[in-house]
């Protein structure tokens, strides 16, 4: 679990820093995932961070807690019950986001990485738990770097994501009314100098850089606007739903509607 947990405390830092090098108002702007302005997103992140922080400390207030904030999720109201539960706004906000995530990185290194936890659905290994909460951040950071206009350098970090892509294969198509397909195309992706690769390649293959991988199993770009090669009916169709997150169904962005911001 060391890995996992420092693969999070780096990726939580990596947003920090974006967001700290900049006035307080860049918190009230709208970024293009669904309109959620980076307070929000921050919002987000740490309430999620308390919820999987007591799934290990506390389950009895993990339990008398998650069915009114998962709720929000499964309803569509997941910002309104997230101001509910943490009514910070502002630096206070950022402030106990950071000293949450801190002190997770320290902690979380030390779990059994078997170790079950409750969750929203089925329970998780802290693995698993630890290597949500890396995709979380990466994933909702990906729409503050976006209307900040910076571009992020891949990292080893994203084989976590990749990771949780791949075993979602069958979750996708379940989420989205599929019967689950007997084998997972080939995957195989790149990542610097490092090349890696899963599936079975005669029901077809998804190919191209570890990150645009990352993007699209987390809906944060639209497959229409990644360099990956997408070859065979099954590979056509999971990269047009993939959803490597718990909760209902959610649609892809569609082209070109996540991206950079232009500055200047």
């Amino acid at each position: 679990m060391k890995q996992e947990a420092l693969d999070f405390l780096q990726e939580a830092r990596a947003l920090h820093r974006l967001i700290a090098a900049r006035p307080t108002t860049f918190l009230n702007e709208a970024t293009l995932f669904k309109g959620w302005t980076v307070e929000e997103i921050v919002r987000h992140l740490h309430v999620w961070n308390v919820m999987a922080d007591l799934s290990r400390t506390d389950p009895e207030a993990f339990a008398a807690q998650i069915g009114h904030v998962g709720a929000g999720i499964m309803s569509g109201t997941t910002r309104q019950v997230e101001r509910q539960v943490c009514t910070l706004h502002g630096r206070p906000l950022i402030v106990a986001w950071q000293d949450r995530y801190e002190r997770m990185g320290a902690e979380w290194a030390l779990v059994d990485p078997r170790l079950r936890l409750k969750w929203v659905g089925p329970d998780l290994s802290a693995r698993t738990s630890i290597s949500a909460s890396i995709m979380e951040v990466w994933a909702h950071g990906q729409a503050v770097f976006d209307i900040a206009g910076v571009s992020r350098s891949p990292t080893p970090r994203l084989w976590n994501i990749v990771a949780l892509g791949l075993n979602t294969f069958g979750w996708s198509h379940q989420v989205n009314g599929y019967d689950v397909p007997p084998a997972m195309p080939l995957v195989r992706l790149t990542l610097g100098q490092e090349v890696r690769e899963w599936g079975d390649r005669t029901v077809g293959r998804v190919e191209g850089p570890a990150e645009a991988f990352a993007q699209v199993v987390t809906q944060t770009r639209s497959i229409a606007d990644v360099p990956l090669t997408v070859m065979g009916d099954v590979a056509q169709r999971w990269m047009q739903m993939a959803q490597c997150f718990a909760g209902p169904r959610n649609a892809p962005p569609s082209a070109g509607t996540r991206h950079i911001a232009q500055t200047g």
